[in-house]
């Protein structure tokens, strides 16, 4: 492991709603049997001293950690302070970047941990900013050796890594997959905060953008193998699930494609097809849905729209979306199931002649995926930079988490932490 740096992990915007989450894993993890006796140091990072201290009492009360408060180190840096951030990354082995949203706030702090050689992991689900950083950073990263891995949270771990272990699961040729995402709640109800809620906003106004992006990329479309795999429509009765599903809206599907071609391109792998859905529940609750995202996706094209939503989340998310977020208990109460079903060729067999004779439904599973499922699948990601960089893509650059973690242990370590995968059935031959 890296330990010659000051801190081995920072965690910036650690007094940020989702920043406080992940502290407190962060913490819980370093406190477990793998890192007990390593005695690795750590610290908080953000713009109010007083702020932090009240994150790591929060912290070290909730954890039964008092130590907390003088073991951790405090680096107070700003996103509009290129210095700050520079100092930050000069003590920093790997940075955990929780300062949303990304399109504002993301880029000064890629750009200073790659000229300052800090790897870091952020849980971005804007498309435009993943591949903007990617476009603008790759090479440099490479060559400074520096390790950038977007999309660590819950956009999108669980779905890149699931289309992984499916692959690795399949004994076979893995050509297409489609997941659907189930979210459970209990009877206290479910709650974003507005944090996240602001991310969406911008995120589905800058479409246009990633549109222009994706044009001077000007990436060679992936091959297809086996038999195409063809979309479904904008809401459908899924009956793998026994609900109406729609489209998974997020950066999912975006971030597995560039998995796969990575894959395809650096190592041969044969890359396979995805398409992301969302369950729904009944027919009132599709068209309840249908109804907030046609309104949701029209106020975001426009500023004053974009203001509007922002200024008062909970009535344009009907009571979704709220400044305080979630409560421990709806927080407690909430889970997900994202089950993935493949098809494939088995060994042996061309999977350019004729249709897939193996079918495998695999499945990741969680808590609520917010604030207790990012935070793990955060941490892990940062733990695994640390632990296994003979295993990371050789030299350094911009990743997917999928590309830097195909060749690791992220996925026994998820396990562990609480965030399980398993296959569910296989059928063939």
């Amino acid at each position: 492991m890296d330990t010659a740096r000051q801190y081995q992990f920072v965690v910036f915007g650690a007094s940020g709603f989702t920043g406080q989450f992940v502290v407190e894993e962060l913490a819980r993890v370093l406190d477990g049997a793998e890192f007990r006796e390593s005695r690795l140091r750590w610290a908080v990072a953000g713009r109010n001293q007083k702020r932090l201290e009240d994150v790591l009492s929060w912290a070290a009360e909730r954890l039964s950690k008092p130590q907390l408060k003088s073991e951790v180190g405090i680096i107070i840096c700003d996103v509009s302070d290129p210095p700050s951030l520079d100092e930050m990354c000069k003590k920093a082995s790997v940075v955990l970047d929780c300062v949303g949203p990304y399109r504002f706030f993301g880029e000064p702090v890629i750009k200073s941990c790659v000229e300052n050689g800090a790897h870091c992991v952020d849980i971005s689900g804007e498309p435009q900013f993943l591949e903007g950083m990617y476009a603008k950073y790759d090479s440099q990263a490479a060559e400074n050796g520096v390790y950038i891995v977007g999309s660590t949270g819950f956009d999108s771990i669980p779905a890149d890594l699931g289309v992984l272990f499916t692959r690795n699961s399949l004994q076979g040729t893995l050509t297409a997959v489609e997941s659907i995402l189930t979210f459970k709640a209990g009877k206290s109800g479910t709650c974003i905060h507005d944090g996240t809620w602001q991310s969406a906003v911008h995120g589905v106004a800058d479409q246009g953008n990633l549109k222009k992006l994706r044009k001077q990329l000007a990436c060679k479309p992936l091959p297809v193998v086996g038999k195409k795999l063809k979309k479904r429509g904008a809401l459908f009765y899924a009956n793998e699930v026994g609900q109406y599903a729609i489209p998974f809206l997020g950066a999912d599907a975006s971030v597995v494609r560039r998995t796969q071609r990575f894959l395809h391109e650096h190592h041969e792998e044969t890359p396979v097809q995805y398409s992301a859905y969302t369950a729904v529940g009944g027919v009132g609750s599709a068209i309840k849905l249908i109804f907030a995202g046609l309104l949701f996706v029209l106020l975001s094209k426009f500023s004053c729209g974009r203001k509007l939503m922002i200024k008062y989340p909970k009535f344009f998310s009907f009571g979704y979306v709220s400044s305080e977020g979630p409560t421990q208990q709806q927080m407690d109460e909430s889970s997900f199931d994202m089950t993935f079903f493949g098809e494939g060729y088995s060994k042996g067999k061309d999977p350019q002649q004729g249709k897939p004779d193996l079918k495998i439904c695999t499945q990741v599973s969680g808590p609520e995926v917010a604030y207790v499922s990012t935070p793990i699948a955060m941490v892990q990601a940062a733990v695994t930079i640390l632990k296994e960089p003979g295993s990371l893509p050789e030299g350094g650059g911009v990743f997917t988490p999928g590309a830097a973690f195909s060749k690791t242990k992220l996925i026994e370590r998820l396990n562990k932490a609480g965030l399980h995968f398993k296959v569910i059935s296989t059928l063939g031959p």
